[in-house]
């Protein structure tokens, strides 16, 4: 099998591998495609929180960025934890260079353990700058939450947030209604200025559900990459995150990852 096309992640690094550019990488691996690497910050972690986050320079960023897309470009883009405003400036300006148009930016702000991963002046700056230069942004209902500048407590809430967003400048919105318990469904909200869609899924039992954002944001991404327009990317990279989530591994003591490997069929030579 050869790969479909080519996916840059610029993200933080999760040394317990549920999260982050680790499962961004067996995202975009697993669905066929090519991962390339911008690591944003290195963080020891575990299923149960983050113990240290260490920040990468941004002109380090920037180079990991440019020189890798100068010799293999990109069909689409992932951005996951930024955590400055510093860094957010270093990589706008790296993607005005690099020019590609499929950028997919799923705004990480507070790890799954609760521990906080980005700054305030971070938070506005992907506010006032980063929304309106990237093509989808798939915050969860916290994140909309901080984004918008609301509270979020029913599907009407998620599509109301969704509406600001776009007066934001966002081209296309993703709001994730998995926080939203009181609901036997998961409802997830895809909106631009078009239209609005609504896909429903079976929510599953389980506190296993660790880097389930990176991982969706990176399955759209791939499937960007490979050509699908954005609402069958959407659909196909929320399918692969329940398939993942399913599995429920039950790795670790806290939060544990899911199951990326999914969608991999092993050929026979090598089992």
């Amino acid at each position: 099998m050869l790969p479909k096309s080519k996916v840059l992640i610029i993200a933080g690094s999760d040394s317990s591998g549920g999260a982050g550019i680790q499962a961004d990488i067996k995202t975009v691996t697993s669905l066929g495609s090519y991962a390339m690497t911008a690591i944003t910050a290195i963080t020891s972690q575990n299923t149960s929180g983050v113990k240290s986050i260490v920040p990468i320079p941004p002109n380090e960023i920037s180079s990991q960025i440019e020189f890798t897309s100068k010799d293999i470009k990109p069909d689409s883009i992932k951005i996951g934890m930024l955590h400055s405003s510093a860094v957010i400036n270093s990589v706008l300006k790296s993607l005005k260079k690099i020019k590609v148009t499929k950028i997919i930016l799923d705004p990480v702000m507070v790890a799954k353990g609760g521990a906080k991963l980005i700054d305030f002046n971070a938070i506005n700056n992907i506010r006032r700058k980063l929304i309106k230069k990237t093509y989808l942004i798939t915050p969860n209902i916290p994140e909309a939450e901080i984004l918008a500048n609301l509270k979020i407590k029913s599907i009407d809430d998620m599509v109301y947030a969704g509406y600001k967003l776009l007066k934001l400048g966002a081209k296309n919105i993703l709001i994730k209604g998995g926080h939203l318990k009181s609901y036997k469904r998961v409802s997830d909200v895809l909106m631009n200025k078009k239209e609005i869609v609504f896909f429903y899924n079976k929510r599953y039992k389980t506190k296993n559900t660790h880097g389930t954002g990176c991982t969706l944001s990176s399955a759209i991404a791939t499937y960007l990459s490979r050509g699908k327009v954005l609402k069958k990317a959407c659909e196909l990279g929320i399918k692969y995150v329940n398939q993942a989530i399913r599995s429920n591994l039950n790795y670790g003591k806290g939060n544990g990852p899911i199951n990326h490997l999914n969608s991999i069929i092993i050929n026979k030579k090598f089992k």
